[in-house]
């Protein structure tokens, strides 16, 4: 295949200091309302990229379950192979890709895990069978077929037929503190415009980066 000519310009909006917010989390949830009105699928959806011991970078997808100045929250087994990066390394980046828009933020910053209480709320607020589900899935470890989930699947829905479903103690949030923001909208003839908030002694510097 020639994928020299796979190519898409981009010309639906731009962006300029001047419209930015000085505080890049009301920008982000600016840009995160747009988004979810501008009918993008899954807007909640972002990359997160860890890096394990041995510095072997890894990257997937999970969804975002709430965001404030304290950071951006999303949930996971803590025996995931993201869970044990983070436990070697908190440092990661995320990243939103919102195509429809013409948009992408890029988040870094450190990883740390959410209150017991935090999990606890969130989980009782899940589907019964996504909190089952958690329980489940012992999350990147090999399985030899789908029929072993299938079977612990019922295994348990009789243990926990009856009364509310706990939280699994291995199944938790993490919520990355950010330390930089990058907002980037795509122009025409690859002249994006970039734009980095850094966080120096507790003040944002926002710059434009050349695309």
């Amino acid at each position: 295949m020639d994928l020299s000519e796979l190519r898409q310009d981009y010309t639906k909006a731009g962006l300029d200091r001047a419209t930015l917010d000085p505080n890049p989390f009301k920008q982000f949830e600016t840009w995160f309302q747009q988004a979810t009105s501008g009918q993008v699928l899954e807007p909640n959806a972002m990359q997160i990229a860890t890096v394990s011991s041995s510095g072997c970078p890894s990257l997937r997808t999970v969804l975002l379950k709430a965001f404030d100045e304290q950071g951006f929250v999303f949930y996971t087994n803590y025996h995931s192979q993201k869970a044990q990066d983070i436990a070697q390394n908190p440092q990661v980046v995320l990243l939103f890709f919102w195509k429809e828009l013409e948009r992408q933020v890029e988040i870094t910053g450190r990883a740390e895990k959410v209150s017991t209480l935090e999990s606890l709320k969130y989980f009782t607020s899940r589907p019964r069978g996504s909190q089952l589900g958690a329980w489940v899935s012992q999350q990147s470890s090999i399985i030899t077929s789908r029929s072993l989930l299938e079977i612990k699947l019922d295994e348990m829905k009789r243990k926990f037929q009856e009364g509310a479903i706990p939280l699994p103690d291995f199944w938790g949030g993490f919520r990355i503190v950010p330390d930089t923001f990058e907002f980037w909208q795509g122009r025409p003839s690859r002249l994006h415009d970039r734009f980095e908030y850094r966080l120096q002694q507790g003040q944002w510097d926002i710059k434009r980066l050349s695309p």
